[in-house]
């Protein structure tokens, strides 16, 4: 089990059910370059929890005795599924709830509205008294940047905090807008341009790292708040940066970040203008419970041989 920063995994699942079965280890500690090798380098199963670890083809490579690689979530892209196939590797996924991450998006916007961190902050120093003057959220513009499963809970969200609500991707349509209730934007830069808040849910491609740069900064509102609890990627963070400091928008809240952990001197854990959480969007009892479920049965279904949730087999 890696990345297991918690000591959750051993809780969420019933892993006794394996005793004379499997030899299970639990890692507490964030792989890197340095101990990843060592600890899993003996592995004939290993469960990833999301894309904390990258399997790319020169790790697998190196992992000559791994069968069995489980995935939490039923897409991670930091597994080279090509690769592990051809290796003779079986990747498994799992299933996940939906409700975690808009839950802590919407109290990410809350937070950054209302100045709660900093107003809770100054009672805990004897600080001042109502140092801040809020942000009313009604009436208010959501730009949702991806109106996938998650983007969709969010519009239903703004909806009941009286928000008007667009959206915008590539892809996306009338019809589609249409039923979760959202008007769709001609374009992102028109979003950026009529929000009073930007909430990002796309999937990090190609095409979409670093979305969000210096020019469409600069389109936003000197008052706008953004909100990214999906991939660090998709925001240019050196342009952000530069766009906190000038007070170019109103803030930021980030639970998604280019390198994790963040290093300790990254530049973004010292803006005042922005709030920031440890990828946790995800990070729930009932979503580990689900997680860890699956990924149970998914060993013993392996060693039965039946693998379930399969996403890349042997060639």
């Amino acid at each position: 089990m890696l990345d297991d920063y918690q000591d959750a995994a051993r809780k969420c699942a019933d892993w006794d059910s394996l005793q004379g079965k499997v030899e299970l280890t639990f890692s507490h500690l964030p792989m890197d370059s340095v101990n990843t090798l060592a600890t899993i380098a003996d592995a004939d199963i290993i469960v990833a929890m999301r894309e904390r670890t990258r399997f790319d083809a020169g790790l697998l490579s190196k992992l000559p005795r791994l069968k069995l690689l489980v995935t939490t979530g039923m897409v991670n892209a930091a597994i080279d599924l090509a690769a592990a196939a051809r290796q003779g590797i079986t990747v498994c996924g799992t299933r996940s709830i939906s409700t975690p991450t808009p839950e802590l998006t919407w109290g990410l916007l809350l937070a950054l509205a209302r100045h709660i961190p900093q107003e809770h902050q100054a009672i805990r120093t004897n600080g001042h008294w109502q140092g801040t003057v809020g942000v009313d959220l009604a009436g208010k513009t959501i730009g949702i940047v991806g109106l996938g499963r998650i983007g969709q809970v969010i519009a239903r969200y703004a909806k009941a905090f009286q928000m008007e609500a667009l959206a915008w991707s590539p892809n996306l349509t009338h019809a589609r807008c249409l039923d979760a209730g959202v008007t769709l934007a001609p374009s992102l830069g028109h979003l950026l341009e009529a929000a009073d808040v930007v909430s990002l849910h796309m999937v990090l491609s190609e095409t979409t790292r670093h979305m969000i740069g210096a020019n469409e900064l600069r389109k936003m509102k000197p008052t706008a708040l953004l909100v990214n609890t999906s991939r660090g990627g998709l925001i240019d963070t050196g342009a952000l940066v530069a766009a906190l400091d000038a007070g170019a928008i109103g803030g930021a809240a980030l639970d998604v970040f280019d390198a994790e952990p963040l290093p300790a001197d990254h530049a973004l854990r010292r803006s005042d203008r922005l709030i920031t959480t440890p990828h946790i969007g995800y990070v729930s009892e009932n979503n580990y419970r689900v997680y860890y479920g699956d990924a149970l049965e998914n060993i013993g279904a392996w060693l039965g041989g039946a693998p379930l949730r399969v996403l890349a087999g042997p060639v």
